[in-house]
């Protein structure tokens, strides 16, 4: 910041570091809710993969005992994929919240945009005015002038 910064100015440098960490914040959870994807994905592979060696084995023929194995190892791999989609539901609502949080800070920064247009407006129509009267005055004083030399 500068020795010379407006409180607006200072606002906005603020609103910016705000709006950047949240946007820095929303990555990482998109980052991680592409993980937790990847990894429902590859569960939900396997457990496909090992179905399918399910149906394999049955075809061939199996023992009551490996059934009961396979029955439960799938079994434990859906609880597995419940807890794999839950947990990919939460990662979302994250990046939801991250993401509103972002948008928020961007609406605060566009505010203060808004306000420092403005006064850079009012500014530039007050300098248009003073240099207006500026230019006013300086035909008045001519034109005074110009009736007194005419009068002597």
């Amino acid at each position: 910041m500068s020795a010379n910064a407006s409180p607006l100015d200072t606002l906005i440098e603020l609103a910016q570091g705000s709006r950047d960490q949240a946007g820095q914040a929303l990555a990482s959870e998109r980052q991680n809710e592409q993980q937790v994807a990847g990894q429902l994905e590859a569960l939900h592979q396997y457990r496909l993969e090992y179905a399918q060696k399910l149906q394999q084995a049955m075809s061939e023929g199996i023992d009551p005992a490996s059934m009961r194995n396979y029955q439960q190892f799938l079994d434990s791999l859906d609880a597995a994929l419940a807890r794999a989609q839950q947990a990919l539901k939460a990662q979302q609502q994250r990046v939801s919240q991250r993401q509103a949080q972002w948008q928020q800070e961007q609406r605060r920064l566009s505010s203060y945009d808004t306000l420092t247009a403005r006064r850079q407006q009012e500014q530039r129509r007050h300098e248009a005015r003073q240099e207006l009267r500026l230019n006013d005055d300086l035909v008045n004083g001519r034109l005074a002038r110009a009736r007194y030399a005419s009068d002597i």
